[in-house]
C-alpha cells in the first residue's frame, strides 16, 4: 500500500518550522531529507526514522520495522501528532546522519 499525499503533507506541516526539509517520491512512498541528509522514510502511511543513537534515545520503546520488504529496519515514530517532538527528533538526529554519497559522473560527459 502506498503512502497518501495527505499523510506526507501532514508530516511536512508538522516539520514546517525546520529549514531545509525536502522529500523525494520513491515508488509510491517518500524519502524525507533534513539538511540534505536522509532522515526518514514515509511508507504505508508510517514515519520511519534512521536508528541513529539520538533517535534510539528519544524513542526507547519504538518498534523496529522495515519500510519495505528486504530493507534495513528503522524506528517507527508513533508520536507524529506532537509537532515539537518531531522537530526536536530531527534536529537531534541530524549530526549523526550520514552525508549523502556523491554520484559518480561518467568520464567525458
Amino acid at each position: 500500500m502506498a503512502s497518501s499525499k495527505g499523510y506526507l503533507q501532514f508530516l511536512l506541516d508538522q516539520l514546517s518550522n525546520l529549514e531545509d526539509i525536502a522529500y523525494r517520491s520513491m515508488m509510491g512512498e517518500y524519502i524525507l531529507y533534513y539538511r540534505g541528509k536522509i532522515a526518514a522514510y514515509v511508507c504505508d502511511d508510517r514515519l520511519l526514522v534512521k536508528p541513529v543513537p539520538a533517535a534510539r534515545e528519544l524513542l526507547p520503546h519504538a518498534p523496529m520495522e522495515a519500510p519495505y520488504p528486504g530493507a534495513k529496519e528503522m524506528l517507527l515514530v508513533e508520536e507524529v501528532d506532537d509537532r515539537s517532538f518531531l522537530q526536536h527528533l530531527l534536529v537531534q538526529m541530524e549530526p549523526q546522519l550520514p552525508e549523502q554519497k556523491k554520484k559518480k559522473t561518467a568520464k567525458g560527459k
